[in-house]
């Protein structure tokens, strides 16, 4: 039995190989690039140029090194065609995009936007890449679908560093939340199915990103500052804080907002209506999570369609973590952060491939779940 489930995972992932080749205009590159995703499910202790190479029996990362950047194939392209073949195994109308963003730590000056910068993925300062991702989400399981490198200002008002690092010439700065509008803007195009957009206060305190969403009848759950205000009445801004304080404490309900590694997530929940007019006759609300343990209260500002109830809310914001168990997947399983590349072209390569085989990774545990096989988390 385990010999025919390892044949089907090699079906499997030379099916999805197929599904990417016509990206590549030559043979040498698509070899090397499906060698890399080979040598990035593989059990490796470290997935970088050296290892990847030695398990592709070569006997120098350098023709690795040189694929991440050739111009033989389009990193986008691939993107697209990984977006596809994961919508496919977990697409659902009901389905939730998740904006976020990680933290890649570097040492040096010389990398395509590494700068001293604040990280969430460490808590603190370090001198780091960041990345901006676009997740999916389903009840058939959640990954990454998108990607972009964030170049801080330090690196878009110095033409000469970005030529050194091959960022396009005609780039521009570009926030978090405008990079997250982008991704949206592509899933959107693409027909990708859902209902929902959810992201945490630094893309929920966005006039810009809030307004467009509401723009685009985009219903979203987004977490906010305690001390943010929304209409409360006529001519009347009030802090979230103090409208959720507002609510009888009898309002409150304990829901779990989805299973995490200890089982349900249980919280006390509220809601109150954000008193204006929305586009597209929509309703608003101020959410608030408050922990059982500690009383500790979480704020979110929703858009949504008439007839949305607290448990909706509640599903969507506790959706919002299924990007953090995708980054985790990522990064232990297929080594989203062990890339060794300064290029800005080469960074987006190294990402779309480990974000190919996290895809390969989803799918195959949802095949191998309906038909009630464990699915393992690496492929040597």
């Amino acid at each position: 039995m385990g010999g025919e489930v390892l044949d089907e995972w090699q079906a499997g992932l030379d099916d999805m190989f197929a599904l990417i080749a016509g990206c590549f205009s030559r043979v040498e590159p698509r070899r090397l690039a499906f060698a890399y995703i080979r040598g990035l499910l593989a059990s490796l202790e470290r997935r970088n140029g050296w290892t990847l190479s030695e398990q592709a029996g070569r006997r120098s990362p350098n023709a690795m090194q040189e694929m991440l950047y050739s111009p033989c194939w389009n990193p986008d392209q691939v993107r697209d065609d990984v977006r596809d073949y994961l919508i496919e195994y977990l697409g659902d109308p009901d389905g939730v995009l998740i904006a976020d963003d990680t933290g890649f730590v570097k040492k040096g000056v010389c990398s395509a936007g590494v700068q001293r910068q604040y990280s969430g993925t460490a808590g603190k300062v370090e001198n780091c890449q960041i990345g901006t991702f676009l997740a999916y989400a389903s009840p058939r399981g959640r990954a990454l679908i998108d990607r972009e490198l964030y170049l801080p200002r330090s690196w878009t008002q110095d033409p000469d560093r970005c030529v050194r690092a091959a960022v396009p010439e005609d780039l521009g700065f570009a926030t978090k939340p405008e990079q997250a509008k982008a991704m949206i803007e592509r899933a959107v195009a693409a027909g990708v199915p859902f209902a929902w957009f959810t992201a945490d206060e630094a893309f929920g305190q966005n006039p810009g990103l809030r307004d467009w969403l509401q723009e685009q009848d985009i219903a979203y759950v987004m977490a906010t500052r305690n001390d943010d205000e929304v209409p409360a009445g006529l001519h009347t801004l009030s802090p979230v804080k103090d409208m959720i304080a507002a609510i009888r404490p009898g309002a409150w309900q304990r829901l779990s907002c989805g299973d995490g590694a200890h089982g349900p997530r249980v919280y006390d929940w509220a809601w109150t209506p954000i008193r204006t007019t929305f586009a597209h006759d929509r309703r608003g609300w101020v959410l608030a999570r408050r922990s059982v343990s500690t009383g500790e209260i979480a704020y979110y500002r929703c858009f949504g369609p008439r007839g949305t109830r607290l448990r909706d809310l509640v599903r969507v914001a506790g959706t919002r973590w299924a990007i953090e168990e995708s980054f985790q997947t990522a990064k232990n399983e297929v080594g989203l952060d062990q890339y060794q590349v300064r290029r800005y072209d080469a960074w987006y390569a190294h990402i779309t491939l480990a974000m190919a085989a996290a895809a390969f990774l989803v799918v195959t545990r949802v095949v191998e779940s309906v038909k009630g096989v464990p699915a393992q988390t690496a492929v040597s």
